[in-house]
């Protein structure tokens, strides 16, 4: 189901929106920037596409590409879809033309032949000519002819209105039409001036375009990309200059992180910034790109080199591009990043409610469980719609539930959510980095995990993981260490879990490196994760007559929010039970207290241990109990019983599981 223009603005994407529109509402002229979409896969930057074209499409001229699409997007063959693609006919608008890209293709593509350079001088507008009409009589346009080895690259992304997909292939496949012989009148003389071509001669300079394109090196093939990037924005600016015609275009591009991608906005960047340093007006061109790597022409991926800093799609603007840009004399001045976020509890509820309004009641437990990825917001609402799941009345529903990174989705071929949701995120690691992450995930600061860890398995310290996994901005960005994206860690856990001996080498391994360096609070998450459940209560029962009941708490909340691997097939009340004393308890003292909370709250902190947060009085109950054994200093501990008791979902993830 594709998501209006109202959803994505609640989805917290709507700054995006706002910012398209401030640009597309400029003067020709104007300096936009060149926008681009950061995230993990998931994060939503494809369906962005899809709503601003939803948003724009009808009344702006637009084009849209995908560099993901399994082709080699060379960057002519981009240029010429693009410009394809703008072409549309719009009624109140003049249709664009691009006569400057054109030839400067034309020259470009087929090897000119001759047999003297003055012959070549004389025959080029023939063969040029030919080559056109040739085009146009097979497909009623010389940039039509590139839909045959790239059209590919076309297509609308998820979340575009069916209107709007209809009017992109429309496009395509029925652009404008052939250019009439007088619009290349004085095109010619534009190559002879552009000061990257040696030639000042109009066909001598078509002349060395061709021989750059089929004899030339490396770096005239390179000089020959930026001709034509030059060609194709001028032909935008004087566009902008005729009557009638758009004074803005809007091109998106999505998955910008292949090779291609990358070459292109190099290009694109590059183009704009000479044409300011020579005082040329900047294109009317409202581009927006999207990338889930940290692109390398940004430096290395800790970002500690670049000039910007991610914003927030929420609150961004033309006049906040303007007040952070770099300089013009570097390509970094046109970069706009904006760092997609996962949704709140609220853009989460309304999510649901728009895919399946009857489990919207859900909403916490998918935002506990999905830290908000908009991904994995739509998996988990997609199997809760299955025909097998309980009803939420029956007592069956949370056991159900418990299981259901292992539940299949209909949409990936009956595949595991686990899988199917790692697979995504971890597209492109090799088998021994997945392999390392799996075990790394034991550990709450990857950096820490790969250190302790990556030595356990011989080789598996060389792997990269700790780079690759950041330049996926696979990390959660709400903590200021390095921490797997909580839902990755969610998942990469499970998988852990199937192996009990693995599970239990990491987390003991993890406590002995804490419990050396002094953290008593990490060990002891560990130690709980290990199952060493006595070692830990006897450690808080002793901090808890030590301590102050507020410095207790804290230390209290972060141990037992460690992961865990109990069984799936028993209900949490049922998992509480079995976890305490065979023989009942003759008198109740700070110990069986503490026992009895360290079990619930540690279920607790994990949605699939208490997806329906049942313990939430059982908690507070026993924050009672501890209250009336303290004594004095118990105003924390009530206040955290009332906290249970009355409990109010935060709007995003507090819980470090």
């Amino acid at each position: 189901m594709g998501e209006t223009t109202a959803a994505l603005w609640m989805r917290g994407r709507g700054g995006v929106l706002g910012l398209v529109d401030e640009c597309l509402g400029q003067p020709p002229g104007t300096e936009r920037p060149v926008t681009m979409l950061v995230g993990p896969r998931g994060s939503g930057a494809s369906e962005t596409h899809g709503v601003i074209m939803g948003r724009f499409g009808v009344e702006h001229p637009f084009a849209y590409l995908n560099f993901a699409s399994g082709q080699a997007l060379l960057p002519r063959h981009a240029l010429a879809l693009i410009a394809r693609q703008l072409e549309r006919r719009l009624p109140q608008y003049r249709v664009l033309r691009f006569p400057r890209l054109t030839m400067g293709l034309l020259a470009s593509d087929n090897e000119l032949r001759m047999s003297s350079r003055s012959e070549g001088r004389r025959a080029v507008r023939q063969q040029l000519d030919r080559f056109r009409q040739e085009a146009e009589a097979e497909h009623g346009n010389y940039l039509a002819a590139f839909l045959e080895v790239a059209g590919g690259a076309l297509g609308a992304p998820g979340g575009t209105p069916a209107v709007v997909a209809a009017i992109l292939g429309d496009a395509a496949r029925r652009g404008g039409r052939g250019l009439p012989g007088r619009l290349f009148s004085g095109v010619p003389q534009w190559f002879g001036d552009h000061p990257l071509v040696p030639s000042r001669d109009p066909w001598d300079a078509l002349l060395e375009l061709n021989m750059w394109r089929h004899n030339g090196t490396v770096q005239e093939k390179r000089l020959l990309d930026r001709v034509l990037f030059a060609a194709f924005l001028d032909d935008l600016r004087h566009a902008a200059e005729r009557w009638f015609t758009a004074p803005s275009c809007l091109v998106l591009l999505d998955n910008c992180h292949t090779e291609q991608g990358h070459l292109f906005l190099d290009l694109l960047t590059g183009s704009r910034r000479d044409a300011a340093l020579s005082g040329t007006p900047c294109d009317p061109m409202t581009v927006v790109c999207s990338s889930n790597r940290w692109p390398e022409n940004w430096g290395p991926s800790s970002g500690d080199q670049w000039p910007w800093r991610l914003r927030d799609p929420d609150r961004v603007s033309l006049a906040d591009w303007h007040r952070h840009r770099p300089a013009h004399d570097s390509d970094d001045s046109w970069w706009y990043p904006l760092r997609l976020r996962d949704l709140t509890l609220d853009e989460v509820r309304t999510s649901i409610e728009l895919a399946s309004p009857r489990h919207s009641g859900l909403a916490p437990f998918v935002h506990r469980l999905t830290n908000g990825l908009p991904a994995a917001v739509q998996q988990v609402t997609e199997i809760l719609d299955r025909a097998d799941v309980p009803r939420r009345s029956d007592s069956e529903f949370d056991l159900w539930l418990r299981a259901l990174p292992g539940r299949r989705l209909r949409s990936a071929r009956g595949l595991p959510l686990a899988d199917v949701a790692l697979e995504r995120l971890l597209e492109g690691f090799s088998a021994a980095q997945r392999a390392a992450l799996v075990r790394y995930s034991a550990a709450g600061d990857l950096a820490v995990g790969s250190r302790v860890l990556g030595a356990t398995v011989p080789g598996s310290s060389d792997e990269p993981v700790f780079s690759e996994v950041r330049s996926r901005w696979l990390l959660d960005p709400e903590r200021p260490e390095p921490c797997l994206h909580p839902w990755l860690r969610r998942l990469l856990l499970w998988r852990l879990a199937a192996d009990p001996d693995a599970w239990t080498t990491t987390h003991d391994l993890l406590g002995d490196h804490f419990q050396a360096e002094g953290r008593e609070a990490d060990a002891l998450y560990h130690r709980l994760a290990a199952h060493r459940i006595d070692e830990v209560v006897s450690r808080l029962v002793v901090r808890f007559r030590e301590w102050s009941a507020a410095d207790w708490l804290d230390t209290f909340n972060t141990v037992t929010a460690a992961p865990n691997r109990l069984p799936v097939d028993r209900p949490a009340l049922a998992l509480l039970g079995e976890l305490a004393p065979e023989e009942p308890a003759r008198l109740i003292t700070d110990t069986l207290v503490i026992r009895g909370l360290v079990y619930a709250r540690w279920l607790w902190s994990d949605p699939l241990g208490d997806p329906g947060m049942r313990l939430n009085n059982v908690i507070a109950g026993k924050y009672d109990r501890l209250s009336e054994l303290r004594g004095s200093d118990i105003v924390a501990l009530y206040d955290e019983a009332e906290r249970y008791r009355h409990w109010r979902h935060p709007l995003t993830a507090a819980d470090r599981w």
